[in-house]
């Protein structure tokens, strides 16, 4: 008898910083964590594209940058409870460089876009995405979230 394997989805977290601040997003209208600050993020398109790939497009689709220079400095095995009952794994990406201005791209699903200091971001953080900038400030590359 063969156990069926776990499903865990990927999702890939593009990381912008600039003298000392970090760039955020207001999620808007999507259904998830509404009304509150996360990196710009997504998925993969299909199964031929590479994370790498997949942040690369995410940027230029959400806040219309061109990624010259990418690094994956995090990973997060998370444990989405609400309202998906998912498992996921979290890849954060950091541009060291970019061509273009940060904007939002997608009005429909991004309401603000602001760089923030590192050591003093708002209140409406994603729990997660807070426990990433942390893991950031302090060189971890791995942790857990929700177990």
């Amino acid at each position: 008898m063969s156990k069926e394997r776990p499903k865990v989805i990927p999702t890939v977290y593009l990381i912008l910083v600039k003298d000392n601040k970090i760039l955020l997003s207001r999620r808007f209208n999507t259904g998830f964590a509404d009304g509150k600050y996360s990196f710009p993020a997504g998925h993969l398109d299909n199964d031929e594209e590479t994370f790498k790939q997949a942040i690369i497009r995410e940027a230029k689709e959400e806040i219309g940058v061109e990624i010259v220079d990418l690094e994956l400095v995090h990973v997060m095995h998370r444990k989405q409870l609400e309202p998906t009952n998912e498992r996921r794994i979290n890849l954060f990406f950091i541009a060291s460089k970019w061509r273009g201005e940060p904007k939002i791209m997608e009005p429909n699903k991004c309401d603000d876009l602001s760089w923030f200091e590192i050591d003093k971001l708002p209140n409406n953080v994603i729990p997660y995405i807070k426990q990433a900038i942390d893991c950031l400030k302090n060189k971890i590359t791995y942790s857990e979230y929700g177990w």
